[in-house]
């Protein structure tokens, strides 16, 4: 076999899982259309305390302490750090680990196994073998295939990095989530609701994003742009300079794939966006130590043929407990794509009411099963009988993704 593990796509989940291969000393080699070393355009935050217990929060380009949320007209404080990635020091410390590795540039077009192992076939006609091969290319991967289980939701945004005329923000703030919308007709605040997700960045620099949580089909772009900028002129402030705009799109709620198939996915190909809050990073670089061990000690075995080496990698992955976990956000964010705006103020005003470790424990998927039930049933037994009402009704598909979770 030309490699141990070939690894499809240079993003942030390829630069991660190849980042634990190579030091345990397999031969890795990557397949992607660009330079890995091309500079990354989205912006990634994180809870700082998830670096902290990594002793990695060197990577952080911004951090900010005073952290607030708004579910009404006075500020919530979250009484948690968080930070925004440097995206040039977290894609050079992946690739720094994973320097003993060769990229080859390329799109994967075909894919074939046998008994030992599995070979890639590019566009331009390269063939490339490996005994286990890793798609990373995102939610809409090239080879992982996933079941079709109802509509998926997405996660929409659009954000302006740049100087505005007045602070849009309080210096030194970052804001999670602005739920206020006195800046929207009485009528358009029927629809959908979408929040402020907002920070001070230093040196007059600001950057403002108008985000819908997740909704299928998506909130258009361009409402939320129109949304964003009506919100900040009510506000008495213009934007001055737009330095970056940013437009994401994401889906929340996609199922897990097929865990019997041969070729192995992690990242956003292995549904590992977290399903009620959209957070990737700090699961990457919780969860690719351990699979990569899993895959180390799997091909150790001479004997194992590459589906069995894959079998152990999916387990390893997606555990029973980290399955079931899946099903219940899943129920969660079916519940919020249903409350209206008044209901998901009350929501989240319960939600961040709870222990600071039960909903950071929530929102970073660090919670085992039995804490996210006690966490999930006491924030029911505080919520307002509006939000209880809202989550016992059943309008939609929460049914069966609980009795999926139940059943694992």
């Amino acid at each position: 076999m030309a490699a141990d593990v070939l690894v499809l796509g240079a993003g942030p989940a390829g630069l991660a899982i190849a980042s634990e291969l190579v030091p345990l000393g397999l031969k890795v080699v990557g397949l992607a259309a660009d330079d890995p070393a091309s500079p990354w355009q989205n912006t990634y935050g994180i809870w700082a305390d998830e670096l902290d217990q990594l002793n990695l929060s060197h990577l952080l380009e911004y951090r900010w302490s005073n952290c607030v949320s708004y579910f009404g007209a006075e500020p919530v404080s979250l009484g948690r750090d968080y930070g925004l990635f440097d995206r040039e020091k977290l894609q050079g410390h992946w690739l720094g680990r994973s320097a003993g590795m060769s990229w080859r540039r390329g799109l994967a077009a075909e894919l074939s196994h046998d008994e030992r192992g599995s070979q890639v076939t590019t566009r331009d006609g390269d063939v490339l073998t490996a005994r286990l091969v890793i798609d990373t290319t995102g939610h809409d991967p090239v080879f992982v295939r996933r079941p079709v289980l109802g509509p998926v939701a997405a996660q929409a945004a659009y954000g302006i990095v740049g100087t505005f005329s007045a602070d849009p923000v309080p210096p030194g703030q970052f804001v999670l989530m602005d739920y206020r919308s006195d800046h929207l007709s009485e009528q358009e605040r029927l629809a959908p609701p979408t929040f402020l997700y907002a920070m001070d960045l230093g040196g007059g620099r600001f950057f403002v994003e108008e985000t819908s949580l997740a909704l299928a089909p998506p909130v258009p772009i361009e409402v939320l742009e129109d949304r964003l900028r009506r919100r900040l002129a009510h506000r008495g402030v213009a934007v001055v300079h737009v330095q970056h705009e940013e437009r994401c799109l994401f889906p929340m709620n996609l199922p897990l794939p097929d865990l019997r198939q041969r070729v192995m996915g992690f990242g956003g190909a292995a549904s590992l966006v977290h399903p009620a809050s959209g957070y990737l990073v700090g699961s990457l670089l919780r969860r690719a130590p351990g699979l990569a061990a899993a895959i180390a000690t799997a091909l150790a075995g001479g004997d194992r043929s590459g589906a069995q080496v894959a079998e152990a990698a999916w387990a390893a992955l997606w555990t029973p407990e980290l399955v079931r976990k899946h099903g219940i956000y899943q129920f969660g964010l079916e519940k919020l794509m249903r409350f209206s705006e008044q209901e998901l103020r009350q929501f989240f005003s319960t939600f961040f009411a709870l222990p600071e470790a039960q909903w950071f424990g929530f929102l970073t998927n660090t919670l085992s099963l039995s804490e996210l039930v006690a966490a999930m049933v006491r924030l029911f037994a505080l919520a307002p009988a509006d939000v209880r009402w809202g989550l016992m009704q059943p309008k939609g598909r929460e049914v069966s993704l609980l009795w999926r979770a139940v059943r694992g």
